[in-house]
């Protein structure tokens, strides 16, 4: 089975990391994690949150059931997980409803969610409420309510009352009737009427920390896997007490055995990271050039004449420009225009190698120290993205003099900055330089997948992306890729869309059976239609699927946290066989989206609109944004197609992850690795990927997330 060979080379790879990566010594370890990657014993769970950010990564094979779990504590209470269960039922089993009889593969999605109601105090538990495959078929459904005390840094008890499969062994009472609870083979929509109801059975759980890499766990199990059990006979669940053992490889990377229920063993590799903490490497390359402090104004007059800008701003900018930009392009950083107007220097640069805007702040400030007659006081700063002015960043001299070395001097600094908006016509006219380079281009490897095809839940294609961009002039530019393909077994799949909506994302797959494809190649205008306005139009082939023309409008201050923004589409699909042909299908629809950055790095944003099949409906996505640069989300549309016009799902949803590689390498880079993972590909509420969307090519250089990133300003 495919789906085994991706968990084993999960496990084995994870293992061979695990083997060169050494154990540093901490005061105290993160809470267990169970086979549900969730915080727990070995099947049951436990009340004690994760740290706040960690994402916790299990793979495990029980019996003849392969787990492939994550969670993520979304905040300190919070926690959510994601499951995807498979196996094989056995040639004498009964059967599952929904058509799986004797010998079929059989997979299952499920969510959970867990809440920490109380925290543990010196006399009492924490407890925390939980619910199980809460949004799925069913088959995993429960719901618990669980305490824990740690008795000792190495000792932790649990006991607690579960409900629905949780509830099937030994319950003590019922609250209620339960509802059939295969009520739905497509699932997708919360089973809210059944919740906590039905019979009610009792779990209790121990670890002990042995050593700082040994742990025990011994459970009594509330579930009776009546599922998989009996005329299934595939998972027998004969006693209802489990053990386990635990051996710790690395600070982040557990291997688990565990005998299951009188019946079976098990073995799991659990993997846990925290977004919130830098990676192993820390922040590494070369370090800031110290910053150039100016002579004494008495003892030398000369250097601080500003005779030097008396014939003109134009005149000035040709004296420094030089020494300006190789000192800015040393720092990786590019000087664009500049203007000098008495003792303010205004500077319209952009930033080419660090993902923190802060960092780039400090270095070109430390930079222009360097470079520029001591008369200049003013640092404007002018962020470009895309050719957009962004903001104004003003920094003055002698405060960067007088914080030099000083306590606290990020905090200092912070508040000593000035953040403004970006009026073209409000600014004395700067001196454009020549573009470095018209054409950009670069090979490079790409790495397509699809996950939860039932008859291979694991697709890849790998080969080369040439893409390359013309910049015609300041925001207006023409980019595209050919993509070619070397391996992969994306190409292969042939199982048929049954959807009843216009087909405008199932029959993808069929685009995958072409070796070599025009991925996209478009026309990208940007503009400032106006004050604390950003403007995009875009033309061409616009993504894999579609083509067409697409105008969107951003209103964005620069320092609130509430943004809007409007767009509108004319559209048709791309052929799924030809190399830049089109198809019969045209899609026409826009949205109104509403942004807005929550404290402590959480985002959300509404759209509401209409969809390329025609639906209309609003989309809710959540985020969280990491300082180290991480982003974990979810997104879920609705819209008024029917559960049961949308198929299998009910409805559209997904998660949404972005890795930042200097958090991996250590290393100053922008660059970065997203994924967006969907349940089951519908073809309701789909919107077109239309390539440099507004909002995130702006917010990264306004007041919220600068001041999120403020402590690298002197890194």
């Amino acid at each position: 089975m495919r789906f085994e060979f991706v968990s084993l080379s999960l496990v084995g790879a994870g293992f061979a990391l695990a083997v060169l990566t050494p154990l540093p010594g901490r005061a105290e370890m993160a809470p267990g994690v169970n086979l549900r990657a969730g915080s727990g014993l070995i099947e049951m769970p436990s009340a004690l949150p994760q740290p706040d950010g960690r994402i916790s990564v299990s793979v495990s094979q029980a019996g003849g059931v392969l787990r492939n779990a994550v969670s993520f504590q979304i905040t300190p209470r919070l926690q959510a997980g994601f499951r995807y269960t498979g196996f094989r039922l056995p040639q004498n089993a009964a059967g599952i409803e929904g058509g799986y009889g004797p010998g079929a593969k059989y997979f299952d999605r499920a969510f959970d969610l867990s809440y920490l109601l109380v925290r543990q105090g010196r006399w009492w538990p924490a407890v925390s409420l939980g619910l199980r495959d809460f949004a799925g078929t069913g088959m995993d459904g429960a719901e618990y309510l669980v305490a824990s005390h740690r008795l000792s840094p190495r000792l932790t008890v649990t006991a607690g009352l579960g409900w629905g499969q949780m509830g099937s062994r030994s319950p003590l009472f019922s609250t209620g009737e339960r509802l059939a609870e295969r009520s739905s083979v497509t699932g997708g929509t919360p089973n809210i009427r059944q919740w906590f109801r039905g019979p009610a059975a009792p779990f209790a759980g121990i670890e002990w920390q042995v050593s700082p890499r040994l742990g025990l766990k011994a459970e009594w199990s509330s579930d009776a896997y009546r599922e998989l059990s009996g005329d299934q006979r595939l998972f027998p669940a004969r006693s209802p007490l489990n053990f386990g053992a635990d051996y710790r490889l690395t600070e982040n990377m557990t291997l688990g055995a565990y005998a299951l229920y009188g019946s079976r063993l098990g073995v799991s590799l659990q993997m846990g990271l925290n977004p919130r903490l830098r990676g192993a490497t820390g922040l590494r390359g070369g370090a800031p050039l110290p910053l150039s402090h100016r002579p004494d104004p008495v003892a030398d007059p000369a250097a601080w004449s500003d005779a030097w800008t008396e014939q003109g701003s134009a005149r000035a900018v040709r004296a420094i420009a030089p020494a300006v930009q190789r000192a800015l392009a040393e720092e990786g950083l590019r000087a664009m225009a500049l203007s000098v107007s008495g003792p303010v220097l205004r500077i319209r640069l952009r930033n080419l190698r660090y993902h923190s805007a802060g960092q780039a702040i400090g270095r070109a400030a430390r930079a222009l120290s360097r470079s520029l007659p001591s008369s200049v006081e003013y640092f404007d700063l002018v962020p470009d993205e895309r050719g957009l002015d962004l903001s104004v960043i003003r920094l003055r001299r002698s405060d960067l003099e007088a914080l030099d070395h000083q306590p606290d001097q990020t905090g200092r600094l912070w508040q000593q900055l000035r953040l403004s908006e970006a009026v073209p016509a409000a600014a004395p006219p700067m001196t454009e330089f020549p573009p470095a380079k018209r054409l950009s281009w670069a090979i490079a490897p790409y790495f397509r997948y699809s996950l939860f095809d039932p008859d291979s839940p694991f697709r890849f294609d790998t080969g080369l992306r040439l893409r390359g961009q013309w910049h015609f002039a300041r925001g207006l530019s023409l980019a595209g890729a050919i993509e070619g393909r070397l391996a992969g077994t994306m190409g292969r799949e042939t199982r048929s869309s049954n959807s009843v909506l216009p087909h405008v994302r199932t029959d993808d797959y069929l685009r995958n059976r072409r070796d070599l494809r025009l991925r996209d190649l478009y026309l990208s205008w940007y503009m400032r239609p106006g004050p604390e306005l950003y403007g995009h139009i875009t033309a061409g082939w616009l993504e894999r699927g579609y083509g067409g023309v697409s105008a969107e409008l951003l209103w964005k201050p620069v320092n609130s946290r509430l943004a809007l923004g409007a767009e509108v589409y004319h559209l048709r699909q791309r052929s799924f066989s030809g190399f830049a042909d089109f198809g019969r299908l045209r899609a026409r629809g826009g949205h109104l989206s509403a942004y807005y950055e929550l404290p402590k790095g959480y985002l959300a944003q509404l759209d509401l609109g209409r969809y390329l099949a025609g639906d209309y409906g609003a989309t809710l996505t959540l985020e969280r944004e990491f300082a180290s640069g991480w982003r974990v989300g979810a997104f879920a549309t609705l819209s008024n197609v029917s559960r049961q016009a949308f198929g299998e799902g009910s409805f559209d949803k997904g998660i949404r992850v972005t890795l930042p590689l200097n958090w991996v390498a250590g290393l100053p880079t922008r660059r970065k690795i997203s994924t967006t993972v969907r349940m089951l590909q519908r073809d309701g509420g789909q919107r077109p990927e239309v390539p440099g969307r507004l909002y995130e090519t702006v917010r990264g250089w306004h007041a919220d997330r600068l001041g999120r990133e403020r402590g690298l300003l002197w890194r």
